[in-house]
């Protein structure tokens, strides 16, 4: 049975009826026998009221007490989509970043991810039959204990790091667009869009600015290989766009990412600026490579 890991966007989630939809989505995929997380947004809006509330409050204010604030609005969204797929007759339970853990440098509100340990959702899969559902952009500092968040944007961090770690067969990225573009196709009416895009190329896209991929979330899932696809939530699903790495940049990328010790959310600046120039170098993605020649995934401890 194959693990899968979704994620939501603020606007996949803004409202209940939306919820209702999102949770359409699990089930479809829960009924072709997936064992599922789903890593879910803060609903659009309630982190920048949540953010607003801790400027109000303090101009300068404590970055540990800005994180357990802005960190709430992935758990309510948590809970209330837990809530729709048990009516629907799945079950489900809710999953805030520190049950797992998710164990994170002590950055605060720029945390990045260390280790991830994912035996108790394969354990709950394999009994239970049970849908995760993850609050995204939120950790735990290994030391302190105490919440962190990934930076904007960290929910696709999230769901890629935990794809690594229960080893998903892919990681499915719902926002409101059905894929990636040239250009913004709200702007530029004849953008074309992509089917395939290389880490390298996407890497360079995310840093340019592109918001529909997290720079972070991209570095990570082409240190794991972490299969991508970017799916619109408001129509029918189908293969909108794979991130995938050439097998001939696999193991020079690999040797980088552990020779400079940096944390598995994001790789060095060289090592960006590596990929970054390697980007326009190179051509169209070439097939996905062998499951031999996969990096091992996140250590899950099972």
């Amino acid at each position: 049975m194959a693990r899968l890991v979704m994620k939501f966007g603020g606007t996949s989630v803004a409202d209940i009826e939306r919820i209702r939809n999102v949770a359409r989505h699990v089930k479809r995929e829960v009924d072709a026998g997936h064992e599922v997380a789903v890593v879910v947004s803060a609903m659009a809006g309630a982190t920048d009221r949540l953010v607003s509330w801790c400027r109000e409050a303090a101009a300068l204010h404590d970055a540990r007490e800005y994180d357990a604030v802005v960190s709430s609005g992935e758990q309510v969204t948590a809970g209330l989509l837990a809530i729709v797929l048990e009516g629907m007759g799945i079950n489900a339970r809710s999953w805030q970043g520190w049950q797992l853990p998710i164990l994170t440098s002590n950055a605060h509100a720029a945390a990045r991810v260390l280790d991830i340990n994912g035996a108790e959702l394969v354990k709950r899969f394999k009994e239970r039959q049970e849908v995760a559902v993850l609050a995204g952009f939120q950790g735990m500092h290994k030391e302190t204990g105490r919440i962190t968040t990934l930076g904007r944007g960290g929910s696709d961090t999230s769901a890629v790091a935990i794809a690594a770690a229960i080893a998903a067969e892919r990681c499915d990225i719902y926002t409101d667009v059905d894929g990636v573009y040239t250009s913004d196709p709200r702007v530029v009416p004849r953008a074309q869009r992509l089917e395939r895009v290389a880490y390298e190329e996407m890497l360079e896209l995310a840093s340019l600015g592109a918001k529909v991929l997290q720079v972070r979330s991209v570095e990570l899932g082409m240190v794991h290989n972490v299969r991508i696809f970017v799916r619109s939530s408001f129509e029918k699903p189908r293969i909108s766009i794979r991130t995938e790495r050439r097998p001939e940049r696999l193991s020079a990328a690999r040797r980088r990412s552990w020779n400079n010790k940096s944390s598995l959310g994001s790789p060095s600046r060289r090592t960006r600026r590596r990929s970054r120039s390697a980007a326009c170098r190179t051509s169209p993605a070439s097939p996905p490579p062998s499951s031999a020649r996969l990096p091992k995934p996140i250590s899950t401890s099972i």
